[in-house]
């Protein structure tokens, strides 16, 4: 019976290591595995006092593989985008309607008709403002969208008729604001009494990543909580309650609460911060908002040196509990379903086909009405995954290359000056390196047809027979020349001018109809459909610069078909 149940824990461990390594939460999956199997007899021990629900297990985690999963310095806070000085250098508006009137405002009063007047008023420290003829007339407290109607009242109340009344707010006091708390840099800051805590809070730097809170944010006036901000209402909300701030107010950032941990299948993949005991996932997903497509997720709680972890679908997670230190993970679980192959280029037939998942290429031919000019034989797939990992892979060489001429150390102060004239002609190859986008394209065979697995958003392409063969790169005048049988690709680059100055003679590469790219052959005869490309030759006195160059140019080459000058 033991025996049983250790397999299953072991199972069930595994495969949510295996999930979490998917979605980047576990960054050693094998150390976590390996450490779940290490911890067994404990596991064994804690399964004889305990329940073990069909989609729970317990991961017995510890040293390293425990900070992997629960980092309590994260900076991934959500909230800490909005200090990056945005608001820090804008003054709120002292002319819309919901300003309130504060002592040390600049009020413009006319009068006309049977009585002229005409000044600007600051309101005095009792919030008055004084009209001759007409006395006192308190304005702190009301709003400026009814300042005018205010003003026009205690006129009428002296000049029933024949005076008209303009008032309009001028300007606001200056005031100096405390900001404390868990802030970056905590201090005396200026502002006008409309400005928003937000603004106050970014010239303090922004809430402390780290310590502070996003949800407990209080406005102090003379030792009184005035007004609590939760700054997630603004971030999600997009609201933000008034207040008309005075000089000496405080604004204290409150300590950090509670936190969980979202990714996956979700538009926020942030830490988040409740000030709850604890929260519903429905509440955590409410914020997270999962994206299309999104099944299940996974939460794994901590318990002393263990991990406990529960897997639910979303439908049966909506009232369980998220808890401090929670991290979930939202996973797009796949299940036999359908995909959408498009299918573009010399056909008459349908030109997007819905097949069952894990479809074959076979399949896709049987749907295909060929034209007169379709060439079948050299079926073309691009694929988006595999678009994505060749810029993966194009990146890791720029970074590399990047590296190696960066951090290169020079003997002597003529390498020294060389190494700086190469680095910024690296500098300026590397930018315009990342700024391609490989096409994704599969190599096929008619051969392995029946081999080659489909995946949603495919494109299959059928080319056209072609007359043409195109000769570009480091030639003197790229073009197209009409084919014809027989002849090598040095005969075609000569009908197009030859090589050009910056032309690597060695680095010729044909790719041919179906996508497949190899370095040209002197005994190699053009077919039907080929494509001649010249690469540049790289001119550098360091060994690296040229290899790594010439890798990076003969990779994109082969990715996205163009000759990257260098």
């Amino acid at each position: 019976m033991k025996r049983i149940l250790l397999l299953s824990i072991l199972s069930t461990s595994i495969s949510i290591v295996h999930a979490a390594y998917n979605q980047n939460m576990l960054p050693d999956a094998g150390q976590a595995i390996q450490s779940a199997a290490s911890g067994q007899d404990r596991s064994l021990n804690n399964a004889a006092d305990q329940t073990i629900l069909p989609n729970q297990s317990v991961l017995n985690l510890t040293g390293q593989t425990a900070q992997n999963l629960i980092d309590p310095n994260a900076k991934n806070m959500f909230g800490a985008q909005l200090f990056k000085g945005a608001f820090a250098n804008t003054a709120g508006s002292t002319f819309n309607d919901s300003y309130r009137i504060n002592p040390g405002d600049h009020i413009n009063v006319r009068l006309w008709g049977a009585y002229q007047f005409a000044g600007n008023l600051t309101v005095d420290p009792e919030g008055n403002i004084f009209l001759p003829n007409v006395g006192p007339v308190k304005v702190a407290g009301t709003s400026n969208g009814n300042l005018q109607a205010l003003i026009s009242s205690h006129v009428r109340k002296i000049y029933v008729a024949n005076v008209g009344v303009y008032a309009a707010l001028e300007k606001a006091q200056p005031v100096q604001v405390l900001v404390t708390g868990y802030v970056s840099q905590p201090g005396n800051y200026g502002g006008v009494a409309n400005d928003t805590v937000v603004a106050y809070l970014d010239r303090a730097g922004g809430v402390d990543a780290e310590r502070g809170s996003y949800i407990n944010v209080d406005i102090m006036r003379a030792g009184r909580l005035m007004q609590r901000v939760d700054l997630y209402e603004f971030l999600i909300s997009g609201r933000v309650q008034p207040f008309s701030f005075r000089d000496g107010d405080i604004i204290v950032v409150g300590p950090r609460t509670h936190t969980f941990n979202i990714g996956g299948e979700v538009y926020n993949a942030y830490d988040f911060e409740f000030n709850a005991g604890q929260i519903s996932v429905a509440q955590a997903l409410a914020i997270a908002k999962p994206k299309p497509g999104a099944t299940n997720v996974s939460i794994l709680r901590r318990q002393g040196n263990e991990f406990r972890s529960e897997y639910y679908s979303l439908n049966d997670a909506q009232n369980v509990t998220v808890q401090d230190g929670d991290i979930l993970n939202v996973t797009a679980d796949r299940y036999a379903g359908s995909i959408q192959v498009r299918v573009e280029g010399a056909h008459n037939g349908p030109h997007a086909i819905v097949l069952p998942y894990g479809a074959k290429l076979s399949q896709v031919l049987t749907q295909i009405t060929p034209n007169v000019l379709s060439n079948v034989n050299a079926l073309q797939l691009y694929r988006p995954s595999v678009a994505k990992r060749q810029k993966e892979m194009l990146n890791v060489a720029l970074d590399n290359l990047e590296n190696a001429t960066f951090n290169a150390r020079s003997s002597t102060q003529e390498e020294a000056n060389l190494r700086v004239k190469d680095a910024e002609l690296v500098k300026q190859f590397i930018a315009k390196a990342r700024s391609v986008q490989p096409k994704g394209q599969v190599v096929l065979n008619p051969e392995n047809y029946n081999d080659v697995i489909l995946e949603q958003g495919d494109v299959l392409v059928v080319p056209e027979i072609s007359s043409v063969i195109m000769v570009h790169g480091e030639v003197a005048f790229p073009n197209a020349i009409g084919f014809q049988p027989n002849l090598t690709a040095a005969d075609y680059i000569s009908q197009v001018g030859g090589f050009s100055q910056k032309s690597n003679k060695s680095k010729v590469i044909v790719m041919h109809a179906n996508g497949e790219a190899e370095l040209l052959s002197k005994s190699y005869k053009i077919q039907q459909g080929d494509e001649i490309l010249v690469l540049p030759k790289v001119q550098s006195k360091s060994i690296e610069v040229v290899r790594g160059i010439t890798q990076i140019i003969y990779q994109i080459a082969v990715g996205a078909k163009i000759a990257l000058d260098w």
